[in-house]
């Protein structure tokens, strides 16, 4: 089976991962975003990801993303595919799964992780205060990630942004779209979300 997950930039997606990774070891997890910032390096000399958005062209940029799609869909087995699905640019919201892609990959399901905009606002802004990288204490790895702080209204239209492209992208695939989402899920105790996030998507190789 083949899963795409996504949820916007600074939401917990990293975290759960790595707890889910635990519970089913023989899932393989890749980064989209891995894949593409090699290529970008290789050919174009990108040196770190925000670039790709800001410094590539929308030509070279489709051209990082399908050689990436490409070299993903030769993974055999259980994958799941970290990426963003709706990524904000200076023209505004470009797909991350573009018809080329999403046809390369062909996913059998598209997850999306969402939660209340303020709660994501305020992990941005712990990942800002991290220096270095440390080991949670709940034995994740947590280090510092260059955020942009929005405000909680464009967080909340980033959320739906990623249901729109989410939705194109499973209809050029036949894909289904599960949807996770924790926004009125209290959070009584800290990595509770990433724990639930993960038990509910390891229940989808069950």
């Amino acid at each position: 089976m083949k899963v795409i997950l996504a949820a916007v930039p600074g939401a917990g997606k990293t975290t759960t991962l790595q707890i889910f990774s635990k519970m089913k070891p023989d899932v393989k997890i890749v980064n989209f975003g891995d894949y593409m910032m090699k290529i970008a390096r290789e050919e174009f000399g990108i040196e770190n990801r925000d670039d790709m958005r800001k410094k590539l062209s929308l030509e070279d940029y489709r051209f990082v993303q399908i050689k990436a799609a490409e070299e993903i869909a030769r993974i055999s087995g259980n994958v799941i595919i970290d990426t963003h699905l709706a990524i904000r640019m200076e023209r505004g919201y470009y797909p991350g799964m573009p018809k080329e892609v999403v046809s390369k990959l062909k996913p059998d399901i598209i997850v999306l992780l969402e939660f209340d905009p303020k709660v994501i606002l305020e992990r941005r802004r712990k990942d800002l205060s991290i220096k270095g990288r440390k080991i949670t204490e709940i034995g994740t790895i947590a280090e510092r990630r260059e955020r942009e702080i929005e405000n909680e209204e464009d967080i909340e239209l980033h959320q739906q942004m990623n249901r729109y492209f989410a939705a194109v992208a499973a209809n050029e695939v036949q894909a289904t779209v599960k949807i996770i989402n924790l926004r009125r899920v209290p959070q009584t105790r800290p990595f509770e979300h990433a724990e639930l996030g993960a038990k509910l998507l390891a229940s989808i190789f069950e």
